[in-house]
């Protein structure tokens, strides 16, 4: 056996200990001081007991106060604060996916945005009825942006991608009113029904989260998805780098950060420009780095192969760097602390929509029809930066990973295929993937997804869970900052397999894949949902029978709890290492972990423990086989 070097956690530890030394040097604040101040937490908070919807209270559920002042218990308190959450991350997501339908209205053959993959949207045309004979590409574009929009306010009917399921599921889920309806109508009817004096019944509440989730799901982050294909190209494999290391000291370095490819998209293309490179050297560097950090890194990564800098809890360590000219964000997961943070070294911090606006920040308001103007605007302003250096201050630690991302559903399809057929049709099939499984080579999958949190160790639980789950068979497909964890360890490079159990090795070799695949940002969880759907038809089976579980370890925003919504309500089941502010309400725990299966036949797990929560999705799996008979 060759032998595989990973980057451990401990390196990674202590190459940012050496970054808040920098910090330490300046004044500057980061988020591991911040989270010494506010330990302990809130245990109201934390069980979903405090009810602050009206004016009468806030009202807190203790065994001398069972009700609130209104008389809501502690299930209707935790079951509508769960709601709410979902609410707010189906929200956040499906706004996402709005952004990407009105940039793709925005295209044009002389504009700022053009169509990247017409193959693609006239699939997508045809499997909304869409007819394209004769018709002009953008034009055809213009129409299915109008109707993607339309999925958000349509007055009747269920989410068109619900038809991509397998026969009878969408069925069953309109039977069990499950099934989303329009986008915003799901948004709104939760906040609704989360009102005071409206539902405080637990099983209404989880069944409205799980809908309110599946809007999000197969309705705005599907949409978001497909159409960001359509715009940037399908994600095929690209090699790239992670980690910190791929920032250059002798460069003008500008990071991404956020969620929305459309900004990064053009910022990647201005900073690749022969003028701004001329520029760049005029004022003194080398050249110029673009590199990422969060979703918007995830979006780059794979179609362009720009290097991923970091995930969540890395994003003020680029900063820290003392070497970065300009940190431009668009929407989510932005910490405000960038401002204050940008302000003890010479980064401009650029906040670019009127969603996310930051004190501290140099604000440059981006949409569409202005994009390229925008985005050139952004990059001369990084460049000029270049000079207002402190060397004294610059440290990129020397830490990089190989990584080979960009692995969408089609890629999957057309690379294992490939591995046992000689011609690859334009669809492909799953089945040699589910030959994998049936014949044991691989014993199933695990979608790993989610954020980084303080609560755990960051990465660690990402990092280690992969690695015990490659090591029994099971292959791990990986989005969001779960897979820039992957990819800063090195687990995204092909070497890895020699850390695989045998099977899972041998189909590492065959197909030149590495045993974490990357498919993409949080929004792009809608991937993993379309394949599993894919791998459904093509076994006969339904979802929720499939040796297949999702995960999100260190999970923390609203996002994520609709996330986690939509995957179970798909039929996946769950795994949290992170509480979801339930544990107050017996009856809510109770739905969660095992109600939710009589409608969708998946259902939550939690353990903190994050050895056990390996073990625990191993034994799921292993269960789905021995029920399948393989």
């Amino acid at each position: 056996m060759s032998e595989f070097k990973m980057t451990t956690i401990e390196e990674m530890e202590a190459a940012t200990n050496r970054l808040l030394e920098t910090g330490a040097k300046v004044g500057a604040d980061a988020w591991q001081f911040r989270v010494k101040n506010q330990t302990p937490h809130c245990k109201f908070g934390e069980q979903g007991v405090c009810c602050r919807i009206c004016a009468m209270g806030p009202c807190r559920i203790t065994p001398k106060a069972p009700r609130g002042i209104c008389g809501c218990d502690a299930h209707g308190i935790v079951g509508r604060n769960f709601l709410k959450f979902t609410a707010a991350g189906a929200a956040t997501h499906s706004d996402h996916g709005r952004e990407i339908c009105h940039t793709l209205y925005c295209t044009a053959e002389d504009g700022n945005y053009k169509v990247k993959d017409p193959d693609k949207l006239l699939r997508l045309a045809k499997e909304w009825g869409v007819e394209t004979e004769g018709k002009d590409i953008y034009d055809l574009a213009h129409e299915m942006a109008e109707i993607g929009l339309m999925e958000y306010g349509k007055p009747f009917g269920y989410q068109k991608f619900l038809d991509r399921m397998p026969e009878g599921q969408k069925e069953k889920l309109i039977e069990n009113e499950i099934a989303p309806r329009a986008i915003d109508r799901e948004v709104s009817t939760s906040l609704h029904m989360a009102h005071m004096g409206c539902s405080s019944l637990p099983e209404a509440l989880v069944k409205q989260s799980l809908r309110a989730g599946m809007a999000d799901g197969w309705g705005g982050s599907m949409m978001g998805t497909e159409f960001s294909d359509v715009l940037f190209g399908t994600p095929k494999p690209i090699d790239t780098e992670a980690n910190l290391g791929v920032m250059v000291a002798e460069n003008v370095n500008i990071v991404v950060h956020g969620h929305d490819p459309s900004l990064s998209e053009m910022i990647c293309e201005y900073a690749d420009s022969p003028e701004m490179i001329a520029y760049a050297k005029e004022m003194g560097a080398k050249g110029i780095t673009v590199s990422g950090v969060c979703c918007t890194s995830n979006e780059v990564a794979m179609r362009r192969g720009v290097p991923m800098a970091g995930n969540f809890l890395q994003q003020e360590n680029v900063v820290l760097t003392g070497a970065c000219e300009a940190i431009v964000v668009d929407v989510q997961c932005i910490f405000p602390a960038l401002g204050p943070l940008s302000k003890c070294f010479h980064t401009k911090f650029v906040t670019t929509s009127p969603i996310a606006q930051m004190p501290d920040s140099e604000f440059i308001r981006f949409n569409a029809e202005t994009a390229g103007e925008n985005a050139k605007a952004i990059v001369k302003m990084a460049i000029e930066n270049f000079k207002n250096r402190k060397p004294e201050l610059v440290h990129i630690p020397d830490m990089k990973a190989k990584a080979t991302v960009g692995y969408s559903v089609e890629a999957i399809v057309k690379t294992l295929d490939g591995v046992t057929n000689s011609q690859v049709d334009e669809t492909g099939t799953t089945k040699p993937l589910l030959e994998c499984i049936t014949s044991g080579v691989i014993r199933g999958a695990v979608a790993m997804v989610g954020c980084n949190n303080p609560k755990i160790r960051p990465d660690y639980a990402h990092i280690e869970l992969m690695k015990k789950l490659i090591a029994n068979d099971i292959i791990v497909i990986a989005s969001g900052c779960s897979a820039q964890a992957a990819a800063k360890a090195g687990l995204m490079d092909k070497s890895a397999k020699e850390i695989c159990g045998a099977g899972l090795k041998r189909v590492c070799e065959l197909a030149d894949i590495p045993p974490v695949l990357h498919m993409g940002s949080c929004v792009d969880i809608s991937r993993m949902m379309i394949l599993a759907a894919e791998l459904a038809k093509d076994s006969g089976l339904q979802i929720n029978q499939l040796p297949v579980v999702g995960c999100a370890p260190e999970w923390m925003s609203e996002k994520a709890v609709s996330i986690g919504n939509y995957v179970v309500g798909t039929g996946i089941d769950t795994f949290l290492g992170v509480d979801p502010y339930v544990s107050g309400s017996s009856e809510m725990c109770e739905l969660l972990t095992e109600g939710t299966r009589k409608w969708t036949g998946a259902a939550y797990t939690v353990e903190t423990d994050i050895e056990k929560l390996t073990d625990l999705m191993i034994e799921r799996i292993e269960e789905k086989r021995t029920a399948l008979g393989i």
